[in-house]
């Protein structure tokens, strides 16, 4: 029995994912949760496992496509013992009326692991006409505020669900009618489609004559994101959507702008004879330099978002210290060979992120959260500190949860199962969440002061600069090497002053030049 595998929730509000590696190929033999490929987020690298028994009779996506969720992934040609085979219950199909027809629109995944909301408010009622992607309602789930915007422009007929009442994904919302050649159904005003499309070809004609003047401006490679009814009518008007450039969200290509791209492309075809005429008479220029145009996706677009969002919306400010690390360098060597034969791997950074956790427990605001219009703060009393990796997929910031409840060695086997993790682009969403504060090491691969950027929503991040061997005077007056490291914070200057952060570092630098007292403090 042939079957089509869909692209399950891979995270929330995640729609679209970069498919970065086949595991298999067309006609291999696949037996459940075997690894079928591998698919970039914009948060994490995610291997997509196989649910029956089975071969792979069809790949859908080549590799570097981008792979809508809740779309077909592959096609398979399950197992089924005899007797075994599902009973598949025929679809209810719309009512039509006098061209028009009545669906019912089926609520979304709205977040992993949904499959209830509550309808907080309907932003339409029953009788009102709506657009295309204009907000119907808004649901609550647990974890967050989601609007629901409509799929096709029709009349609401009927609204299932009243305000204030539970709501079930992949249920019935509400009903709409819109016409018939909008609708999913196979309607037989459609079995004339061909003579429509035929009909249509003088332009269709001019169309194709100038899809390279018209889409020159879109990259290679370039996906359009669009709705049924819109890519519906692109195939009518023989364009290709991919070269359509949308106006929307994210590119995402409405209607008028098929219906411009084609009155643009008939308009460029009066041009095409004057554009030639140009080319051949302009002089010939020898291309100087080659260059290549590479997207930004994945996990280096999400960073450039949040890096964006951070600088544009939080007054920075940075404050500077070094840190005489000879004595904990010392204690560390002393415990290293120890502990590594219990199989845990003891570095430099569990020492830095429990004097950190220590330190805040007398400074608290570095360890909470501002607002969006900055009317109130939160307190954290989980100390979840995360540490920045230079992963081979882009820039991670996992966090240690509970910091304040765990020993140095506790921290030492979570940050070494964090950074193994990072490193391959496969750190799971819930350690990427929940971080309360950030440290970036950046000295591990060079330099010694930085300008770090906050990790919103968290108000304060450090950059640690590598340690160096520099001369300094002891208590007599005689020049002695101790190993130095810089240290560079950023903070948020909307919540925290100067003096906090400087008494606080302070506090963390005594931690870490004297290892006693950090002992002393542990609670």
């Amino acid at each position: 029995m042939k079957k089509d595998f869909i692209l399950p929730d891979i995270g929330e509000g995640i729609v679209e994912c970069e498919l970065v590696d086949w595991l298999v190929k067309e006609g291999d033999r696949i037996v459940e949760d075997q690894p079928i490929c591998d698919v970039m987020t914009d948060k994490a690298l995610v291997q997509i496992p196989a649910v029956y028994n089975g071969v792979v009779s069809k790949l859908y996506y080549a590799k570097g496509d981008i792979a809508k969720v809740h779309a077909p992934l592959f096609e398979m040609i399950v197992d089924v013992a005899a007797g075994d085979a599902p009973v598949v219950a025929a679809p209810v199909a719309p009512v039509a009326v006098g061209g028009k027809v009545v669906e019912d629109f089926i609520l979304p995944d709205i977040g992993e692991g949904i499959v209830e909301c509550e309808v907080v408010d309907w932003l339409v009622k029953e009788g009102d006409i709506i657009a295309e992607d204009q907000p119907v309602c808004d649901v609550m789930t647990d974890k967050a505020l989601v609007q629901i915007p409509a799929k096709h422009p029709g009349k609401v007929v009927k609204l299932y669900t009243a305000k204030g009442h539970i709501a079930k994904v992949h249920a019935p919302l509400f009903a709409i009618e819109m016409d018939v050649m909008l609708a999913g159904a196979a309607v037989s005003t459609h079995v004339s489609a061909p003579a429509a499309v035929q009909a249509s070809s003088p332009v269709a004609a001019p169309v194709t004559a100038v899809v390279s003047v018209a889409a020159s401006s879109l990259p290679a490679g370039h996906k359009a994101l669009a709705s049924p009814a819109v890519r519906r009518l692109a195939r009518e008007l023989s364009v290709d959507i991919h070269r359509v450039p949308g106006t929307g969200p994210k590119g995402r290509v409405f209607k008028q702008d098929v219906q411009a791209y084609v009155s643009g492309a008939a308009q460029a075809v009066t041009n095409t004879a004057a554009l030639a005429v140009t080319r051949d008479t302009a002089p010939a220029v020898a291309a100087s330099t080659s260059r290549r145009v590479e997207p930004i996706k994945g996990i280096k677009a999400a960073m450039a978002r949040q890096m964006a969002e951070s600088v544009s919306t939080i007054p920075h400010f940075t404050y500077c210290e070094e840190i005489d690390l000879t004595e904990l360098i010392a204690l560390r060597l002393s415990l290293k060979d120890g502990l590594a034969k219990q199989g845990v791997k003891l570095t430099m950074m569990p020492f830095f992120m429990k004097a950190m956790s220590l330190a805040l427990n007398e400074f608290p605001i570095l360890n909470s959260q501002v607002n969006a219009d900055c009317t109130a703060l939160t307190y954290f009393d989980e100390h979840n500190i995360g540490i920045a990796v230079d992963s081979k997929v882009g820039l991670l910031v996992p966090n240690v949860k509970d910091c304040q409840r765990k020993s140095i060695v506790e921290i030492a086997q979570d940050l070494t199962r964090l950074t193994d993790l990072a490193r391959e682009g496969r750190v799971s969403p819930a350690d990427l969440k929940g971080g309360t504060i950030t440290i970036s090491n950046i000295g591990a691969i060079g330099g010694t002061v930085a300008t770090p950027i906050i990790n919103k929503p968290e108000v304060a991040i450090v950059a640690l600069g590598k340690v160096q061997q520099l001369p300094r005077f002891d208590s007599k007056g005689h020049v002695v090497a101790r190993s130095i490291m810089q240290v560079s914070w950023s903070g948020d200057h909307r919540v925290i002053d100067g003096g906090t952060i400087a008494r606080f570092t302070n506090l963390w630098k005594k931690y870490l030049e004297e290892p006693s007292a950090m002992l002393v403090a542990m609670r």
